[in-house]
């Protein structure tokens, strides 16, 4: 459970992103790569509508990492993320070196509240990002605020 104040603010702002993506028709998803004192690096939200399906937010800090980032500074950095990572972005995220992720809802929710909803799934198949990426320390879902993704989702969906 996450009880730390600077991460829940930074999850916050993960859903203040999400919330973003959402209003410019987009899936919502945000996510803020911060150094290991909090500091905010960068933020994201998703951008898979521009017709580039891999511009998850979590893609591209990744991509942001590996590029402004000495890999010291990368493996002790935190990814906060509204929803756990797919596949392609624990890939990336493996790849780059990144550091703790701290995720407020898991990719089984997302799942289960699509078929909810008679939502169409998602075309790739959830896979826990420890299965994709092993040893890396992952923290999550955070229930204080995974209502608020899942009302995001609701939105995106016509349930709302």
């Amino acid at each position: 459970m996450i009880t730390n104040e600077t991460d829940m603010r930074h999850l916050r702002r993960c859903i203040e992103l999400a919330t973003e993506a959402l209003e410019a028709g987009d899936e919502p998803f945000g996510s803020v790569l911060t150094a290991a004192d909090g500091t905010v690096l960068t933020e994201e939200r998703n951008r898979s509508n521009t017709g580039d399906a891999t511009r998850h937010p979590e893609f591209e800090l990744a991509r942001w990492a590996a590029m402004n980032m000495t890999p010291a500074a990368r493996s002790t950095a935190i990814v906060y993320t509204s929803g756990e990572h797919c596949p392609m972005c624990s890939a990336a995220h493996g790849w780059v070196g990144l550091g703790r992720i701290i995720y407020i809802s898991s990719s089984a929710q997302l799942a289960g509240w699509l078929e909810e909803m008679e939502a169409e799934a998602s075309p790739v198949r959830a896979i826990p990002i420890g299965e994709v990426v092993p040893g890396i320390l992952v923290e999550g879902p955070v229930p204080e605020l995974d209502d608020q993704v899942r009302e995001l989702h609701r939105r995106m969906h016509g349930q709302s």
